[in-house]
């Protein structure tokens, strides 16, 4: 899973990235501060594989990854080239789905871009480039589609779900706020859209509105509201105490949540989120020579997760054999667990589930 982090200058997210990766982008307090993209590479954090490798002491332990791209600044204008707009939408296109940072906190020794906080303002500035940008490549796509149907009359039907869409959009809304059909996005797929991507908000708040309540913070609730109206996902975080908390042992990052009435970390909450968004669960392979997380697809079978794995497991599947990660546990070993026939075997048509324990039987 990839996430591209995006946000106006100074809204806090390159010090949210710097927290998340510990990957030392450089933040400072003017516009286009980061200028290369930056990449940084995290585990994601799973207490299943945790508890399978107290269990197998295994020579390799490898827990699924998760690619945060910090992507430069975004002034408007970007989608005409402005600032670093064609780097910008260059690197927008490559993720999976956009963590967009919002600026939810006041401080005057912080400069806005735009001189004051306003969310709303600062979700459509960047909405708007997307969808501009958009906007031109649905233009292109309608003129070719306008050409072929004067040759195959099938064409006319792309050309007018194509113009539906771009008239919503001209009205200055996201492609993924459309009621698509089953039929519409299959004809989107060649053109990916970059406003039709999943949206998580990050709205950075001060720690001060953890310690009260963060829902009396007005810039908060606005995000809110525009999150629900997409249908997209809003998490509250500070990045300023996500940049404190990275370097604490696991004991003390705990302490300090709780006492904030959080019990997972923002690393924690964004891994939750993205997983939700994209439809994404993990199976589980376990043993002495290796515990390891996969991400698959929600509604994967199990011959395509086998291929996760090595293509040859895919090509030669016979069977899965297959126990929950909660049966696992209750029973102690996995020996304990066939003896209850908690372990079963499953064929080319089981939909795999998340926390699925499994091995793998092939021939090739």
């Amino acid at each position: 899973m990839k996430l591209g982090m995006v946000g106006l200058p100074n809204v806090g997210k390159s010090t949210l990235f710097n927290a998340l990766t510990n990957a030392g982008a450089e933040s400072a307090n003017y516009p286009f501060c980061t200028i290369e993209k930056n990449v940084g590479i995290v585990s994601v954090p799973d207490e299943r594989l945790d508890k399978l490798a107290e269990m197998y002491h295994p020579e390799k332990f490898t827990p699924a990854t998760l690619e945060f791209v910090d992507i430069a600044g975004l002034v408007k204008g970007a989608s005409k080239g402005e600032g670093l707009g064609n780097k910008f939408l260059a690197d927008i296109r490559e993720v999976d789905a956009i963590v967009h940072v919002v600026r939810c906190f006041e401080n005057i020794d912080i400069i806005h871009v735009d001189g004051e906080i306003n969310p709303a303002r600062d979700i459509e500035t960047i909405n708007l480039e997307l969808i501009f940008s958009d906007i031109e490549m649905l233009e292109r796509r309608i003129d070719r589609a306008k050409k072929a149907s004067k040759g195959d009359k099938k064409y006319l039907a792309e050309v007018d779900f194509l113009e539906r869409l771009k008239a919503f959009m001209e009205e200055g809304h996201s492609a993924r706020a459309f009621d698509f059909t089953e039929d519409e996005l299959e004809m989107l797929k060649s053109t990916p859209l970059l406003s039709a991507k999943p949206v998580i908000y990050a709205a950075n708040l001060c720690e001060a509105d953890f310690v009260h309540n963060i829902d009396t913070n007005p810039h908060y609730k606005k995000v809110c509201e525009i999150a629900e109206a997409e249908h997209s996902a809003v998490l509250p975080i500070c990045a300023q105490m996500e940049a404190e908390i990275s370097d604490m042992s696991d004991e003390d990052k705990k302490l300090f949540l709780s006492e904030l009435g959080l019990e997972v970390s923002g690393l924690g909450r964004i891994i939750q989120e993205g997983y939700s968004l994209l439809g994404l669960i993990s199976s589980l392979t376990a043993g002495q020579p290796e515990v390891r997380a996969w991400t698959i697809k929600k509604g994967t079978k199990a011959p395509q997760a086998a291929g996760k794995i090595h293509t040859d497991f895919e090509k030669g599947f016979i069977r899965a054999e297959v126990v929950s990660f909660d049966d696992l546990m209750a029973c102690g070993t996995m020996a304990a667990a066939k003896e209850k026939g908690l372990v079963r075997l499953e064929g080319k048509d089981y939909v795999m589930q998340d926390g699925d324990i499994v091995l793998f039987r092939f021939n090739v």
